[in-house]
């Protein structure tokens, strides 16, 4: 819709000098000279065609179309200043977040109501994804994410270093018999076996291992799903242990080895530098970091995932 708009700079003035009845009183509450004031409802003026005021020796006012003017500028302006309160307020009251799923699932969920209940004013908003979102571009003001932090124009804190190890269930050592080296899995059912971390877990194992040439199976693609076709017996599952102690606890998931492979990253809470000292994301990073006292310091914006 092609809309025949007059500079609305001209408009806040000429809204001004109406309701107050005097050029130097609107320029002195929009922070402007009474000349400029008098510059821009003549814009206006030669807009509409006809003058808006009758300049009288110390003051001015209003001809009968600036009258009808002045009544329709108030109520757009009034209604503009509303709309903008209402976006800012909704805006101020929600945080929206965006979640890796296993970091969702394995911690977040458990512990998101300490937050909310912390914090009644805020509203907060999940989003469950795998996918890079674009905190400078998007609604969403925190993600947790999981890399090395080098983001350009975004802070991040780690939370906690990303390692992994096997795990499997009572089921699966039942059947296969106990584990007695790293090597033994090499020939039993593994849960998405192409993955490199396989790979990595081994040389780190001290095992040869090399990734089948041809893809083999289906992908689970995140831990959140290997770990529950791990507890149903399916194989044994690369798992990042922090998530999984409620499980190996009451015995569904074993740990058969000590080794972790570190992922050279970290799950991290991550936002916009920009909007660092926003109060609901400045409230939400500190929360979180209180859960996670062995964070190391930020890291800063870059210039140049995990499981």
């Amino acid at each position: 819709m092609n809309r025949a708009l007059p500079p609305l700079a001209a408009v806040r003035v000429f809204e001004a000098a109406a309701r107050l009845g005097s050029f130097t009183q609107a320029g002195a509450e929009l922070g402007m000279t009474q000349a400029a004031v008098s510059y821009q409802i003549k814009v206006l003026e030669e807009r509409v065609g006809a003058p808006l005021f009758v300049r009288e020796a110390r003051r001015v006012r209003l001809t009968p179309i600036g009258q009808r003017l002045a009544l329709d500028c108030t109520s757009a302006l009034d209604l503009i200043a509303t709309g903008f309160a209402s976006a800012r307020g909704t805006a101020a009251d929600v945080l929206t977040l965006t979640v890796i799923p296993t970091f969702a699932t394995r911690w977040l969920a458990r512990h998101l109501g300490e937050f909310q209940m912390a914090h009644p004013d805020l509203a907060v908003r999940s989003s469950i994804s795998r996918d890079m979102v674009d905190l400078e571009r998007s609604e969403f003001d925190v993600a947790i994410r999981a890399g090395t932090g080098d983001w350009p124009g975004l802070t991040s804190h780690p939370l906690i270093e990303a390692v992994f190890t096997p795990m499997v269930s009572p089921d699966y050592l039942a059947r296969f018999g106990p584990l007695s080296s790293p090597r033994d899995i090499v020939s039993l059912p593994r849960i998405d076996i192409d993955d490199p971390w396989w790979q990595l877990w081994f040389e780190r194992a001290g095992v040869d291992y090399a990734l089948p040439e041809i893809p083999r199976g289906s992908r689970m693609g995140g831990q959140d799903l290997e770990a529950i076709a791990a507890m149903a017996g399916h194989g044994a599952a690369l798992l990042t242990p922090f998530f999984y102690r409620d499980e190996m606890e009451r015995g569904q998931l074993i740990q058969p080895f000590d080794i972790l492979c570190p992922a050279g990253r970290a799950y991290r809470v991550v936002y916009p530098t920009a909007r660092r000292n926003v109060p609901k994301i400045r409230a939400f990073r500190d929360w979180i970091l209180g859960h996670f006292p062995q964070a190391a310091s930020p890291q800063p914006p870059s210039h140049g995932g995990a499981r």
